[in-house]
């Protein structure tokens, strides 16, 4: 059999964004032509892109797709390549690939095994395609086969298994195989998750090493609609060896992976005991002129890298991508002091930091063409070249928004951080704007609100006073502002709706605070490979986490508030993830929160449930987050639960039952 040059590319899509999805997969091809490759395997869904989400109901976005694979079509001589749409068969939408070899649509491979939980919902919109089937279509007057099909060019026999389908047990890439296949594509819209990328690396080398064939797969990259991220990370696999793997988390509009392959000739099991169809394309690929070397993964991406910097590069890449596809014409933090706010305002400096490592500077730089007060930075850097942090200058604004609460503390961290990234400061007082409301409601109601009986509303009247400010400074720039409260705040509510929780975005919204705050000192020693740590981060990790809306003699901190938050988030992740019943959960979390009383651990488990249920309202408020993990809350994509609930009322009086019986609670 032939030496083979197999390639899967990674592209950086945006739902319904036509033009350019076309481009990047026009430009993708191209690359491969240019390398000599034979097989190209290209992403799911790449031409519509995968989070269309229900207009793919839209007769439109499907004959718009079927359009552009004909556009595509004409420039993919020389190799086969396989293109995701989506593909209505006799009334039914499929999740498809197109079977293109040299300039020829040979045929359409529909997925089997349709991804419907946690943040998938193909079933909504696709029908799965049943094993072993096959039927024809007619395209642009042609007769195209569609289904369940190997395609056979030159004796080089390609087969399909669509993301999920290698998911499951029993795979397609089996029968593929036994069909005669010997090279699978496994076209991919894989969203990123801590550690993902290692379950995805042994899919790649079981099917090779079981099916004895070559395996390439291909992923998305990047924020492609808005909470998802598409880390990338091509891979290509023969025999017993991973032989490519294409780097994660690139900022550009697409990657090339590509590797050398020797076919196997494999048995076909006789006709009669396997169902599918063959598409036989007269095309031959040829073998490449010069042997390729693939490039090794970059040194931060080990096997496998620290969950720290998984999360810097998930992040930053997702805000990079939304603020060029939002067309924001910059970013505005309002920067506390405190952890949260300065791990966002952190995450954007990164973004520049990295970015421009991989880029270079001018070429990031112009690829946010929205932000109009990066257009003139080149024009007046005449006697020296830009540099990153004059560029985090222009990009993020920072605003401290004091009150007669704030402390000096906090104003000199959040300068000093602001001064350290390279971000803008400003600050101003809002006490007048505080005192303006209170006097207003007090009048109407014929008393001053007091501390004693009114603690909570003047804490949010502060919280909620901050906002109209700084949305406005965020409208002149036509910047977006970035909310910055974290997963353990919305679990419990503990955040001031329409105050710290204002904004077009919630980046850290999918992260616990506990890790959080061991990131920001893992940033303030270490950082991410090829940057380092970030010092200036001592001001922010030296101090308690506190809201500061309560007078500074009451001490108020977040866990005297709530509870510590390690515990929060151990509470968390065995009511929400795991489900939990409470006293359930407090059997697992005395197990690993063994410095504290089993009382008092049964009090902020019971804590927990009820503002747990009382502030599912604000979770559906929230802005949009990133998935990071299947611990997220997000109720749009993740976590579902009823805004109005029984509240847990009879689980929690199992819970004091037995803290009363057995621990004289």
């Amino acid at each position: 059999m032939p030496r083979l040059r197999l390639a899967a590319a990674a592209l950086n899509q945006t739902p319904l964004a036509w033009d350019a999805n076309r481009d990047h997969i026009l430009a993708a091809i191209a690359a491969a032509q240019q390398a000599q490759v034979g097989v190209l395997c290209l992403p799911e869904l790449c031409i519509s892109g995968y989070g269309c989400e229900d207009m793919f109901f839209s007769a439109g976005v499907r004959q718009t797709s079927l359009d552009l694979l004909l556009e595509i079509v004409p420039h993919t001589s020389g190799l086969a390549v396989a293109i995701g749409l989506p593909l209505e068969i006799d009334g039914k939408l499929t999740n498809a690939a197109a079977l293109v070899c040299d300039g020829q649509l040979a045929g359409f491979v529909c997925k089997q095994r349709l991804a419907g939980d946690g943040i998938h919902y193909e079933p909504r919109w696709f029908h799965p395609w049943p094993r072993g089937q096959t039927t024809r279509l007619t395209i642009a007057g042609n007769s195209v086969p569609a289904g369940d099909l190997l395609l056979d060019c030159g004796g080089v026999r390609i087969g399909m298994e669509i993301c999920r389908d290698a998911w499951i047990a029993d795979r397609p890439g089996a029968l593929l195989a036994a069909r005669g296949a010997n090279v699978l594509l496994n076209p991919s819209a894989s969203h990123f998750a801590f550690a993902k990328q290692e379950i995805r690396r042994q899919l790649v080398l079981d099917a090779a090493r079981e099916y004895r064939v070559a395996y390439a797969y291909a992923n998305l990259l990047g924020n492609e609609s808005g909470r998802a991220i598409y880390d990338g990370g091509t891979l290509i696999a023969s025999g017993e060896e991973l032989l490519a793997a294409g780097p994660r988390f690139s900022f550009d509009d697409f990657l090339l992976t590509m590797a050398d392959v020797e076919l196997e000739s494999t048995q076909r099991t006789a006709a009669d005991e396997i169902s599918g169809g063959t598409v036989s394309c007269e095309f031959e690929l040829t073998s490449p002129n010069q042997p390729h070397s693939p490039a090794p993964p970059p040194v931060w991406d080990t096997s496998p890298p620290s969950k720290e910097e998984e999360f810097t590069r998930s992040m930053v890449l997702g805000l990079f991508d939304y603020l060029r596809k939002s067309h924001a014409g910059g970013l505005v933090v309002s920067l506390s002091g405190g952890a949260d706010s300065a791990a966002v305002a952190v995450l954007v400096y990164l973004m520049v930091r990295l970015g421009a490592a991989e880029l270079e500077l001018d070429r990031l730089v112009a690829r946010l063409p929205d932000v109009s007060r990066l257009k003139d930075l080149n024009a007046e850097a005449t006697d020296s070249p830009i540099n990153e942090l004059e560029v985090v200058g222009r990009l993020l604004t920072c605003v401290y928004q004091s009150t007669r609460n704030s402390s000096e503390t906090t104003r000199t961290a959040a300068q000093q951080l602001a001064q350290a990234i390279g971000a803008e400061f400003l600050q101003w007082d809002v006490d007048l704007l505080v005192d303006g409301y209170l006097d207003t409601v007090a009048q109407a109601v014929g008393r001053e609100p007091t501390w004693e009986q009114d603690d909570l509303a003047l804490q949010n009247i502060q919280a909620r006073a901050r906002a109209p400010a700084v949305w406005l400074l965020a409208n002149l720039r036509g910047a977006l502002l970035l909310a910055t409260s974290n997963r353990s705040e919305a679990a419990v509510g503990y955040a001031t709706m329409d105050g710290d929780t204002c904004g077009g975005l919630a980046p850290i919204a999918g992260i616990d605070k506990a890790f959080l705050l061991d990131w920001l000192k893992w940033m303030e020693t270490t950082g991410p490979a090829g940057i380092g740590p970030l010092p200036a981060l001592a001001v922010i990790n030296v101090q308690q986490p506190t809201a500061e809306l309560r007078p500074p003699s009451a001490g108020q901190t977040d866990e005297s508030d709530l509870m510590p938050y390690q515990v929060l988030d151990a509470i968390e992740r065995a009511a929400i993830r795991d489900k939990l019943t409470p006293l359930e959960v407090l059997h697992v979390v005395q197990q690993q929160q063994r410095e504290y009383t089993l009382l008092q651990l049964g009090q902020w488990v019971e804590r927990f449930f009820q503002l747990w249920c009382r502030n599912q309202w604000k979770r559906e408020r929230y802005a949009p987050s990133f998935h990071l993990d299947d611990e997220n809350l997000d109720p749009k994509t993740w976590c579902r639960f009823p805004i109005l609930s029984g509240g847990f009322e009879r689980e929690l009086a199992e819970l004091r039952e037995y803290l009363r019986r057995d621990v004289g609670g």
